[in-house]
């Protein structure tokens, strides 16, 4: 019976470990591509729908998918309020990239760099792209990895039907 219950215990621990809960963010302080800091936990249950997407200035389907939902991002901020960051990983000289490549997109929405990949960790991040999305009250409810063209549409449904409910 020990044996199974020490084995039971095992087993918890490394899907908490490899399946973190996402509910809630981490306190930890990330840059924005000005160099201001902005503390994670804040980012998501401010009574408004967030969407956090993980990039990399070499990861064209990031680059894809960012470009797509900076085409409809202000359409989606008006009928949801939603709350866009992007969140880059590039290290070293390649951060250097990320506020050129944002400048020249256009993009509009709030870009912030995880150059050591700790929130990447936290939310267990694997693959990119990976983006996440959470309700008005910091709950996440839905999170997709990878991109092929009109799954962007994915993550406003899932606002949509958040704010419903």
């Amino acid at each position: 019976m020990k044996k199974i219950h020490t084995t039971l215990l095992g087993l918890l621990l490394i899907l908490i470990s490899v399946f973190p809960l996402a509910a809630q963010l981490p306190k930890m302080i990330l840059s924005d591509i000005e160099g201001r800091k902005v503390d994670v936990s804040t980012l998501v249950g401010q009574g408004r729908p967030v969407i956090i997407s993980f990039f990399a200035t070499w990861c064209k389907p990031c680059l894809m998918e960012l470009s797509a939902i900076s085409e409809v991002y202000a359409d989606w901020q008006e009928e949801t309020n939603v709350r866009m960051l992007a969140i880059s990983i590039d290290k070293g000289s390649n951060s250097l990239r990320v506020k050129p490549l944002v400048r020249s997109r256009g993009w509009e929405y709030e870009v912030l760099l995880d150059p050591n990949e700790e929130l990447k960790r936290h939310l267990g991040v694997v693959y990119l792209p990976t983006v996440f999305v959470y309700d008005t009250s910091g709950k996440e409810i839905y999170r997709h990895t990878g991109y092929s063209s009109g799954s962007e549409e994915e993550l406003i449904q899932a606002i949509r039907k958040s704010k419903k409910q």
